[in-house]
Parts: structure tokens; sequence; C-alpha cells
């Protein structure tokens, strides 16, 4: 059940025990792939795991600005800071509890969310009357997960597949010419920088030449089927102690 588009009277009908809230961001993905692309990827996900899902799932509409000051330089991009984001997810996961879906997988498509995801479902656990785990789609696709960029081929698979419109394919080029081969301006162990715009030209990092919608299928499928798997997990799991 994707909850934007029923009416309240369905969803007070609806017989979920676990919700999905797709969580991503809105900033640069190159000159070729839109800024919502992490929002696109995890509602994507979201959907292709509801669908397939046994059980009925509600879908919460998505959180589309996350932490991404990192992108700052890069014109469009729009960021929060992590104590309002990690505060207006609570709240988000706060009112499906209310509603009686108080079981909730985070369903995340930016890498700058994780640890403040990490964080804030914790303390939901610990502190509210709800369950809630992240999940972040392109660590649960085998081996393609060491592939992943920003604005690479995963990524940008995924959209050519789901959302192939808001790809840029005569742009791919410029995009890869423009890219950096890995993120990060590293000494040893150290990253030297703290803004993506150190360390790539337009902010692209991997090579989208390299992406497909055969591919992006693919992780669509991978990352759906574990998605489904821990949805299983979810609402078996009983998180009180075991004394």
């Amino acid at each position: 059940m994707q909850l934007a588009r029923e009416t309240w009277t369905d969803a007070e009908e609806s017989a979920a025990e676990v919700a999905l809230l797709p969580v991503g961001s809105t900033e640069q993905h190159g000159p070729h792939a839109p800024l919502g692309t992490d929002t696109l990827d995890a509602e994507a996900v979201a959907s292709a795991a509801a669908e397939r899902y046994d059980d009925p799932v509600v879908v919460a509409p998505a959180v589309p600005v996350g932490i991404a000051e990192e992108h700052r330089e890069f014109a469009g991009t729009l960021w929060t800071t992590e104590s309002t984001f990690r505060a207006y997810v609570r709240d988000v996961i706060g009112s499906l509890a209310s509603h009686g879906w108080d079981r909730v997988v985070v369903v995340n498509g930016h890498g700058g969310n994780i640890a403040a995801l990490k964080e804030v479902t914790a303390r939901i656990v610990r502190h509210d009357d709800a369950y809630a785990v992240p999940f972040t789609w392109f660590d649960e696709v085998g081996e393609h997960s060491s592939e992943m960029g920003h604005a690479g081929p995963l990524e940008t698979s995924l959209l050519r597949h789901t959302n192939p419109d808001t790809v840029h394919e005569d742009r791919l080029d410029e995009a890869a010419d423009g890219g950096s081969d890995g993120w990060g301006d590293w000494q040893g162990r150290v990253n030297l920088a703290v803004d993506s715009h150190e360390f790539t030209e337009n902010g692209v990092v991997g090579d989208p030449r390299e992406s497909s919608a055969e591919l992006g299928e693919e992780l669509l499928d991978r990352s759906a089927h574990a998605l489904c798997a821990l949805l299983d997990a979810v609402r078996d799991h009983d998180p009180s102690p075991r004394v």
C-alpha cells in the first residue's frame, strides 16, 4: 500500500504489520543523472519489495532531503543537519507506529545518511514504542556492492531500469571524463577531502558508461529480495530482554 495514494479509511483497514520508509537525498549526481537519484532509487527498491512480499506492507512517502552538505558546491543540492534529519525520521516512524505500523524498515539510498540512520533507529528501539532498522539498498546487491561510487554504474543502472527518462545518456562520456576513480583524497588511511568537489570535477565517482538497464534489473531484483527477507526478520524479531 502506497500510503500517499490511499484514503485514510483504506489505510485504517490495512492489515499490514510492517512499513517501509524510503529515505534519499536531493544532491548532484553528475551531468547525466537527476538530483533526486537517491530518492528515486530508494522508492524503486521499496516499491518492488512491497509488491513481492507475501503480506501487506505500508510504503510511506519518501524523505527526499538528507545529509548531503558534502555536495554543497554543486547547484541544486539540498541538505539538513544530522540532528534535524534524525529527529524528522524519528517523528515519521513515530507517526507510523501510532497507527499500528510499529515495525519499520528505513530503505536508504544515500551513503551520507547511513551513520545517522543507524543511530536513530537504535534510539527508537531503546526509547520509543516502535522497532526500526535501516536498510541501504546498494549494500545488498552481492558482489556489485564493491562497485558503488557516486552517480557511477550502480546508481545509474538502477535509474536506467526504473526511471530511464531521467538519465541523459548522451552525457555519459562527459560524466566519465570529469569524474573520479574513487571517493576522497587519501593519505594513508586519512581522507584529506571534506567535500566532493575536492576530488571530482563534475561530482561523479566511477564510470557511468558501465551502466545498463539490464544491470539495473539485476540490482533491483537482488535488493528487493534481500529487503523481503529482512521484512520477515523484522516482523518476527523480539527485541525484549531474554532474561
